[in-house]
């Protein structure tokens, strides 16, 4: 197993747990094991997603979603849940279907998969590098390891869990073994906005913002964070896997037009607005939200919209309303790069779908050679996704492997 991560650990204890006469090794190239795992969440490790249905989860990965209903029928986010549960660890669901430990702790989710790889008897083989890799005439592979424990293996069976790679290049290797790579670009990631009209609200949010890029077909609704670079939240990080490979296209550059106030549009919001200043014509436009937005924000709108400190509604001209109207539904924000969030990372592309035997993970061009995670053309959207993606896929080469 190559790839110290979730889904190599998941494969390793998989094949280990199915067959306990088999030599089960883990290569990992660094000294540290489950990394993104214990970063995952805020240090909480968002394990999965409360979706059971498979027909249901696929919806949530911008690639890969089609290819992966059927191995979610095989091993789900039920089948994640009670894995876990199984050896000691209970899950909590929270109010966006996000799936954490009860303990809150991504070390929990860490100690649990290296004390079920110790049990299962896999050898954890740390700071040590598969330098050159050679499928055998007869079968198999030749490992040559470099580092901690420099040695030759032969493999009969081989699973490539390396994670993704932002540089074309680091799948060269594979792309030496005959597989297609579809291209990598990043997925999951913020939006600069260096000019931003709203710098000093940062840690300001809204828990519903529809958020457009405008000329392209890509937009999404969800919580919005304003930051001190721009613009965060689930809404941006879902619309950024989404249109991960159009907006590297664009490179980065280009509108993003926020609405406050969905599921509002102008000829609602007039109306609405209509009535509420034949009610409260007295009130102070600047000192009174609307709509549940916070009091930061409204504030910076109605100010930007150019309408005075002490303008009451019944005296504010139409002008000025208007823009305030456009503020409210459209307010453009210009985007100029992108931030990685958090320490997380996820790359849109890897080893293409089409090659692997997805009921097994299987290597369609080399027999015994299978993939599992991130390596593979498969990312989803924030929310336990991408991990669900690594422990079924991991599961599932495991189970493989260890029967071929």
């Amino acid at each position: 197993m190559l790839g110290g991560g979730a889904a190599g650990f998941f494969g390793a204890i998989a094949c280990a747990e199915a067959n306990p006469a088999a030599r089960v090794y883990l290569v990992e190239k660094t000294g540290k094991l489950l990394s993104k795992v214990r970063v995952s969440g805020g240090g909480r490790c968002n394990v999965t997603h409360a979706c059971f249905s498979a027909a249901q989860l696929v919806q949530h990965y911008p690639r890969g979603g089609k290819k992966l209903k059927e191995p979610f029928q095989q091993f789900g986010a039920q089948h994640t849940v009670r894995w876990f549960e199984q050896r000691g660890v209970a899950l909590k669901t929270e109010a966006d279907g996000r799936m954490f430990p009860t303990t809150d702790s991504s070390e929990t989710i860490a100690q649990c998969l290296l004390e079920a790889a110790r049990t299962a008897g896999v050898q954890l083989l740390l700071n040590t590098n598969a330098e050159h890799l050679e499928p055998l005439p007869e079968g198999g592979f030749r490992v040559q390891l470099t580092g901690t424990h420099a040695q030759t293996l032969t493999a009969h069976r081989l699973l490539v869990a390396t994670g993704g790679v932002p540089k074309s290049e680091g799948y060269n290797w594979l792309r030496n073994l005959g597989h297609t790579i579809a291209e990598p670009v990043p997925s999951l990631f913020t939006f600069n906005v260096p000019e931003s009209p709203l710098k000093e609200l940062m840690g300001v949010s809204v828990p519903l913002a529809r958020v457009v890029i405008a000329g392209e077909k890509l937009d999404y609704e969800g919580p919005l964070l304003i930051t001190h670079w721009g613009v965060s939240g689930p809404a941006v990080l879902k619309l950024s896997a989404w249109g991960a490979r159009r907006l590297h296209e664009l490179q980065y550059t280009g509108t993003a037009l926020v609405n406050w106030i969905p599921p509002q549009n102008e000829e609602s919001l007039r109306q609405w607005l209509h009535t509420y200043r034949d009610e409260n014509g007295r009130k102070v436009v600047l000192v009174n939200p609307l709509l549940g937005l916070p009091q930061r924000l409204w504030r910076a709108l109605v100010e930007q919209a150019g309408i005075g400190a002490e303008t009451r509604w019944s005296e504010l001209p139409a002008k000025p309303q208007n823009r305030l109207i456009e503020l409210l539904l459209r307010m453009p924000l210009a985007v100029r790069g992108k931030t990685t969030f958090k320490e997380e990372f996820v790359t849109c592309g890897g080893v293409v779908l089409g090659e692997v035997n997805m009921k097994t993970m299987e290597s369609r061009r080399h027999p015994g050679l299978y993939f599992a995670g991130e390596v593979l053309d498969i990312d989803g959207i924030t929310g336990g996704f991408n991990f669900q993606a690594a422990w079924t896929t991991g599961f599932l080469a495991g189970q493989a492997m260890s029967q071929a």
